[in-house]
């Protein structure tokens, strides 16, 4: 028997005998329970991303919503289809083609698109040179990215040349298309946030078509050292702390000079990257290097040129 002593609203205590066998059941309950959470399949899919609450927020409402579809239409009532297209706004390097990449898989599996492929395009790829081109590039486009998602990205420059440009055409063929294969298609359009709220006016229509628009914001910079790190431990290599200090003095002192279009992810990737580069050449005339030097990247391989 397990023995608990518990405090009643009057002060006193009341002991409580559990048989330990009980107490050990709900136990395994508890955690096989937390085990077949059915969000954990999409945590473990998106726990390589920082930050971005509100993206996993979505997946798991979508998620839910799929699984009440499936429920209903047991029980006899309507389920209707999701309509899936999204369109990002966000800096470089905030993850916006990873995370659209990454959604192919994950609806894939939940089987919410037969195929799961990933194929991004852009202007060029749609637009044509004269009348008739641009509508059969971008239906080949479409039905090259049935099953899957076709992500266009800097998807405004689609507008960039006025009415007279055939890349309006291409617009009105993407929409035809959002609404006539929308069971088995997802469109994904992606840029900077500025450029594409004017996309979306100049556009009156479009903007009603994509159910969920996401913002991806600036990284902070406790969130862009946690990519960094993220990043060396990619390549089994790891920040000693004078390196991690550098790289975080150099992150506040970019982010604090650049006010629009910072490379966020993009600028960590590069700094370290470069501090491999330079890591490998500081090492190789050393044979006896040990597994521990071959692995730590030291404050002069983050540090800048001229710092």
């Amino acid at each position: 028997m397990e023995t608990q002593m518990m405090q009643n609203r009057n002060g006193k205590i009341n002991i409580v005998l559990n048989d330990k066998k009980e107490v050990k059941t709900a136990k395994r309950s508890s955690e096989h329970s937390m085990k077949n959470s059915p969000f954990m399949k999409i945590d473990q899919e998106l726990s390589s991303f920082v930050a971005m609450e509100e993206l996993k927020t979505t997946i798991k409402e979508i998620y839910a919503t799929m699984m009440m579809n499936a429920k209903r239409k047991q029980a006899g009532l309507k389920d209707t289809r999701q309509v899936l297209h999204m369109l990002f706004r966000g800096n470089p390097g905030t993850g916006k083609t990873t995370v659209a990449r990454k959604l192919a898989k994950i609806y894939f599996e939940m089987n919410l698109l037969s195929k799961g492929h990933f194929i991004e395009v852009e202007r060029a790829d749609l637009v044509g040179e004269y009348i008739g081109q641009t509508a059969q590039k971008t239906r080949a486009m479409v039905q090259k990215a049935m099953g899957g998602i076709l992500f266009i990205d800097e998807a405004y420059s689609l507008a960039r040349g006025g009415e007279k440009d055939f890349g309006k055409e291409a617009i009105d063929t993407l929409v035809k298309h959002m609404e006539d294969n929308h069971n088995d298609f997802v469109l994904i359009l992606a840029g900077y946030p500025n450029e594409m709220d004017r996309f979306l006016s100049l556009n009156p229509g479009l903007k009603s078509r994509f159910p969920f628009i996401l913002d991806f914001d600036d990284y902070s910079v406790s969130h862009l050292m946690e990519i960094a790190r993220q990043m060396a431990a990619e390549r089994e290599y790891k920040l000693s702390r004078e390196a991690e200090w550098e790289l975080r003095s150099q992150l506040l002192r970019t982010t604090a000079l650049t006010v629009r279009n910072f490379a966020n992810a993009r600028y960590v990737r590069n700094v370290i990257e470069t501090a491999i580069r330079k890591h490998a050449v500081r090492l190789l005339g050393k044979e006896d290097a040990t597994p521990a030097e071959l692995m730590e990247l030291s404050l002069e391989d983050v540090q800048a040129e001229g710092s």
